[in-house]
């Protein structure tokens, strides 16, 4: 990947380029042309090169870009040319659905563990993955080789499970517990706050134009 500093609305997207292309090579499309992508991602086709340049050239004039070599491409750009190995921490309903959540396998993530602190939970098995006592996180990290984790913990206990993760080999944190997180000791943090999607959302509703 070039030494330079790619814009976040285009890392942002190539995950959605990902989707589209993976959907394009399940329908057996060879070759799309960058207006074609541009309609789909309401885009213009000026922009959808200029997020596909940052990572090299692409595309072949009169033919337009080969579906499957971009598609492995942003695979590989993103990381999910490999498999990840996730867990759960808070098996709650958000919790349960995630271990559940049968669209991670195919963009490279499998679930491998849950934990809880409730007895009622513990031991349970979803789907094939085995939820276990909070006690034992660090000792399921290392034994099941897990890389991402998920937290949907009350956010009171937030501190406490970073404290926790940090030393435990763990490369990544998604966070739904509803308190801002900061990255720590090489561990990526990415934020997810529903409520602030949905400000977001109403943010569009309300500011649209008549």
């Amino acid at each position: 990947m070039p030494n330079r500093k790619i814009p976040a609305p285009t890392v942002n997207r190539l995950s959605l380029y990902l989707k589209y292309f993976s959907e394009l090579t399940s329908q057996g499309v060879e070759y799309i042309s960058s207006g074609q992508v541009a309609e789909k991602m309401g885009l213009n086709p000026a922009q959808v090169r200029k997020d596909l340049a940052y990572f090299g050239k692409f595309g072949r004039r009169g033919f337009g870009y080969g579906v499957e070599q971009l598609k492995q491409e942003i695979s590989k750009i993103l990381g999910t040319h490999r498999q990840w190995r996730l867990a759960v921490i808070g098996t709650g309903n958000l919790g349960r659905a995630l271990l559940m959540y049968q669209g991670f396998l195919s963009r490279g993530f499998k679930p491998v563990a849950g934990f809880d602190v409730d007895p009622d939970k513990v031991g349970w098995e979803l789907d094939g993955v085995h939820i276990y006592h909070f006690d034992e996180l660090e000792k399921v990290i290392k034994s099941q080789k897990i890389d991402i984790v998920i937290i949907t913990t009350p956010k009171a206990s937030l501190d406490g499970v970073m404290e926790r993760l940090k030393g435990s080999g763990v490369k990544g944190v998604l966070n739904f517990a509803g308190k801002h997180l900061l990255e720590a000791e090489g561990i990526a943090v990415r934020n997810v706050d529903l409520a602030i999607e949905l400000e977001q959302l109403t943010f569009s509703m309300t500011n649209k134009e008549s």
